[in-house]
């Protein structure tokens, strides 16, 4: 029996695939996986497409009503209380989905998009576009956190990475997609209630999708639902591995039944384990945020017309150039991750950020400072893109991608939701403050207090984050057992390979 052979023979494992190369899955040799992946992934098409939209949204939004455009208070409020509604959203939807499964959630989003838009695409005032953005929100706070769970837990493990890339793909090619329509409907009647309106139409489409596709098969077996998990899993592994993975979730399962204590919600971080992958894991998601991506993608219009490019069609012309090289970098994410590894490419990213944000202040303090030089404006746009093209392989789906793989099965949805809350508390920080920030002392100096945080990031992911490439479910849990209690000799082949 594998589960009687130890850790490193365990399906999945890189000694088992080193033993049974046959039994290796490539990226697109099952379509029933991909299938599942990009339904699941038009989650992070919406959470991309509502989070970008806005930038160009707001231009328009200013143009109809006065009181928004005199006050960079309100202008705040409506681009962060989408991100208050998203923290609200992960938080619950990792209740959700330890309690109801991944599909009860997903749908969950769905619903709370199409609210959303539609409220947003008939506002009479900004205080009803603020209740929308808080209704749509919600949705982004659930597929943050849903999506990437649901996709790792129908992934094997030699691809699980590159899967859960791809739906951080998605979350850029919304963000792509939604400065698309923001340029292309720059001379329509209603500009901003058509790019605000337009994501209730994906979410349609997930809703339906929804309805057809299984729960995740891991969920499914810790709730008791064998036989319908196993019918999953047949469409996923074929014979041998399918009997394989069967007895490694059957053997989890015997051992949570067989612990003397079962640790409730409310304890679940007195779990010396759990608390060190959560430190890991929230760390993560805080300088993702705090490094800058949330004011590059939401203000990079408005930054742009800083730097000299005053026209709205130029803004937004240009910052469509930022988000496709948002989307081509997550491209290269997708092909490195299972490649080089989720610490590597992390750290070679914050490095890329932080080149990129020294051209950026000191550009931006030289404009600010009475130097109109046209070189200056294109040196600022060019310290954007290099920015963008570093931090998206990398910094932008790691987070997400570790955070799915770090937890135990039991409370994968509770850690990663508040995990996901810890990332939209933090864009909340940075949006809401930003512009109040340049306001006070300047863009460039304000691209120098980012630069000092992702120094701090590169400390911290040098010294906290461990490599998860490759590795079970089951081996990361270990993993982290190890860190917290001391490492046991007899097992520790696959932890010290992975940290290689």
């Amino acid at each position: 029996m594998v589960a009687d052979m130890g850790m490193s023979i365990q399906a999945g494992s890189s000694d088992y695939l080193i033993k049974h190369p046959e039994r290796r899955i490539s990226f697109f040799q099952n379509s029933y996986i991909v299938g599942i992946s990009l339904a699941a992934g038009i989650g992070g098409l919406l959470f991309g497409y509502d989070t970008g939209v806005i930038s160009g949204a707001l231009l328009y939004i200013n143009e109809d009503f006065e009181n928004v455009k005199k006050s960079y208070i309100l202008q705040e409020v409506i681009v962060s209380m989408a991100l208050a509604g998203a923290i609200f959203g992960a938080a619950i939807g990792g209740y959700i989905n330890d309690l109801l499964g991944r599909r009860i959630a997903t749908m969950t989003a769905d619903v709370s998009f199409i609210a959303g838009s539609v409220t947003m695409a008939v506002a009479p005032s900004p205080v009803v576009i603020i209740v929308g953005r808080f209704l749509v929100g919600l949705g982004v706070g659930f597929a943050s956190i849903t999506a990437p769970l649901y996709i790792a837990e129908v992934s094997p493990s030699e691809i699980r990475g590159g899967l859960v890339s791809a739906n951080c793909l998605m979350i850029t090619g919304g963000q792509f997609l939604s400065y698309v329509i923001n340029y292309g409907l720059t001379k329509v009647p209603g500009t901003w209630r058509w790019m605000l309106g337009l994501a209730g139409t994906p979410a349609a489409v997930q809703l339906v999708l929804m309805m057809f596709l299984p729960e995740s098969p891991r969920w499914l077996y810790y709730k008791d639902r064998k036989e319908e998990a196993t019918n999953v899993l047949a469409k996923i592994y074929p014979s041998p591995r399918l009997e394989d993975e069967i007895q490694i979730l059957e053997a989890h399962l015997e051992e949570e039944r067989n612990k003397e204590v079962k640790v409730k919600y409310s304890d679940v971080f007195k779990l010396r384990e759990i608390r060190l992958a959560f430190i890991c894991g929230a760390g993560l998601q805080a300088f993702q945020q705090f490094v800058g991506i949330s004011i590059i993608m939401y203000y990079s219009p408005l930054i742009i017309q800083m730097a000299g490019f005053k026209s709205n069609e130029n803004a937004l012309s240009l910052s469509l150039v930022i988000s496709g090289l948002n989307a081509a970098g997550t491209v290269l994410g997708i092909y490195l991750i299972d490649i080089t590894g989720r610490k590597k490419l992390v750290l070679g990213s914050l490095s890329g950020v932080v080149g990129a944000l020294i051209i950026l202040s000191g550009s931006c303090y030289v404009i600010q400072h009475g130097n109109t030089k046209h070189v200056y404006g294109v040196l600022a746009i060019v310290g954007l893109g290099i920015y963008i093209l570093f931090f998206a392989p990398g910094m932008g789906p790691v987070p997400w991608i570790l955070n799915s793989e770090i937890y135990p099965e039991e409370y994968r949805g509770i850690c990663g939701g508040m995990s996901a809350t810890v990332n939209w508390v933090s864009s909340v920080i940075m949006s809401t403050t930003f512009l109040s920030l340049v306001e006070a002392i300047g863009l460039g100096q304000s691209f120098m207090i980012l630069l000092g945080i992702t120094v701090l990031a590169i400390v911290f992911v040098i010294f906290y984050m461990p490599e998860t490439k490759g590795l079970t479910f089951a081996e990361v849990s270990k993993l982290w057992k190890e860190r917290a209690y001391g490492k046991n000799k007899d097992n520790a082949s696959h932890v010290e390979k992975a940290s290689k």
